[in-house]
């Protein structure tokens, strides 16, 4: 387990990956679609040698994200790469392609199950951000020592594999998985943790959806989602920013709680108390990055 001021750390090294809301994926066998998926608008994107690229396909893949390497990392976005997971042929060749890559923000590690597995990359890529993602029950039943790994800097949630892990399927709010996410956010509250990330919407079409499950990644108190299309970054970011009503109250309330030298005050029938006025500051936050 590592000390609270270890993340922090990570944090400041990589503070726009700590603050991005969306992470766009593009398949590493694709390379004609490397700089339009960092042009699309998403905060950070995800160059994937996982799922998105064919067993037969990875060292082509590796080798295309190193040809082009230096012309992505020069448009000044934050690049992630997703390896394959610990226990898979392709891990001890993705992890050495990615040590090989100046100026790598992140690596997400797909089926993340041990902090140990956390240690050891962290060991191998200390100035590297690493994001686990969280889709297995054997995931979850260790997310806590996962997110207190050394080098971890936020958490993600893969709800599409825990499904099929788990053997169950969801209803249209997908109200199945709250455990899932309530724990993610936990651990990544516990570990002291940039915000989680929530999964991928597949209904790429689908804006209202989209809006939908950001929105509820967002009550959850999640601060950035994944995304499978360039059209989706720019819905994830819309419905991640407050409405122009939340920002007038949360104005009111730190201007009130000033007022108040930090007492508990009244406000249009309201308590305004600490917890209150936490909030406030985090919707001011949201704002001035919207």
């Amino acid at each position: 387990m590592t000390s609270p001021s270890a993340q922090i750390s990570i944090s400041a090294v990589h503070p726009a990956l700590a603050e991005a809301r969306s992470f766009l994926f593009v398949p590493g066998n694709r390379s004609e679609r490397f700089e339009k998926a960092i042009r699309a608008g998403a905060d950070a994107v995800i160059l994937d040698l996982e799922d998105a690229v064919p067993v037969a396909d990875k060292d082509s893949a590796r080798a295309a994200i190193r040809s082009q390497w230096d012309a992505l990392a020069a448009l000044g976005l934050p690049l992630v790469v997703r390896i394959n997971s610990e226990g898979s042929s392709a891990f001890e060749a993705d992890v050495q392609a990615a040590a090989a890559l100046p100026g790598l923000a992140g690596v997400m590690l797909p089926k993340a199950e041990s902090a140990a597995t956390l240690q050891r990359l962290h060991e191998r890529l200390p100035d590297v951000a690493l994001v686990p993602l969280i889709e297995s029950a054997a995931g979850l039943d260790a997310v806590k020592a996962i997110a207190a790994a050394p080098g971890v800097l936020r958490l993600a949630v893969g709800h599409i594999d825990f499904m099929a892990d788990l053997g169950f399927s969801c209803g249209e709010d997908e109200s199945e998985l709250l455990p899932l996410r309530f724990a993610v956010v936990l651990a990544t509250r516990l570990a002291r943790l940039a915000p989680a990330i929530d999964g991928v919407t597949v209904q790429t079409g689908d804006e209202e959806r989209l809006r939908s499950d950001t929105l509820r990644a967002r009550r959850l108190g999640y601060g950035g989602k994944l995304c499978i299309h360039p059209k989706q970054p720019a819905g994830v970011h819309t419905a991640f920013a407050p409405g122009e009503q939340e920002v007038a109250w949360a104005r009111r309330v730190v201007q009130a709680d000033a007022q108040s030298g930090g007492a508990a005050v009244q406000l249009d029938g309201r308590m305004v108390d600490a917890p209150v006025v936490l909030q406030a500051r985090r919707t001011l936050t949201r704002a001035d990055r919207s």
